[in-house]
């Protein structure tokens, strides 16, 4: 059972990075599997309260691969860290499965770094549905929940619910498409065809205008010769 929901997270970063040329390339030059190994043990052990293992466990893990995962937080199955360097993933963040995060990403709280022991076992990072995207360089802070097959955008900040299949982007982040469906893997959580809906109204009233300009030089046109016409006869 272990073995077989080994191959099965190989097989699903192979699946969502090209890049990936082989299993025996994933085990032995993928940050996103080293991490996930040591997490696994540091998890077992923050569960059975030997924290301080748990939390040096995964501190060289972070040496080793550049990637911050707290052992407390709770990640489910087929999770993958396209290239990692400088994630962080905080203590009380939940991640369902299927998710894709990029490099520079952080799952982070909002709390000021003062009175700290009234935040302790209280909920302050984000809660991630399953087959969730996010982007290189979002943030996505404090105790909020990003739906089933939402998509945040690169360098997006987000600090609000988001919905099941929305595309979120920019700072802070704003609705950018909305589908039904369950779209098919976008890199980097937003693709070309994702348009500003902003950028949509200004686009179709520069349109009018334009349109109200051809008319009104058209009728200007018209007045013209009819004035001349009007001259001639005259």
């Amino acid at each position: 059972m272990i073995f077989k929901n080994l191959i099965n997270e190989i097989d699903s970063i192979i699946e969502r990075d090209p890049a990936a040329g082989s299993r025996l390339g994933v085990v032995f030059l993928y940050p996103t599997f080293h991490v996930m190994f040591f997490y696994k043990i540091g998890n077992i052990f923050w569960r059975y309260n030997l924290k301080f293992l748990g939390r040096m466990i995964m501190y060289f893990a972070r040496i080793f691969t550049g990637i911050e995962i707290h052992p407390a937080a709770k990640i489910g199955s087929n999770f993958f860290m396209d290239h990692g360097l400088g994630i962080v993933i905080g203590e009380t963040t939940e991640i369902g499965e299927n998710v894709t995060i990029y490099q520079g990403v952080t799952l982070g709280g909002i709390m000021p770094s003062i009175k700290s022991d009234s935040q302790r076992n209280q909920k302050r990072h984000p809660t991630i549905g399953n087959n969730v995207i996010i982007g290189s360089g979002a943030q996505i802070l404090g105790a909020i929940k990003v739906g089933d097959n939402a998509r945040i955008g690169a360098n997006s900040v987000v600090s609000r619910d988001v919905p099941p299949d929305v595309t979120v982007a920019g700072v802070p982040a704003r609705e950018f498409a909305r589908s039904n469906k369950k779209e098919s893997f976008k890199a980097y959580g937003i693709s070309a065809n994702d348009i500003d809906p902003r950028e949509k109204i200004l686009v179709n009233l520069l349109q009018k205008v334009e349109n109200l300009e051809k008319k009104i030089k058209t009728l200007d046109s018209k007045k013209i010769k009819k004035n001349e016409n009007h001259k001639k006869f005259n």
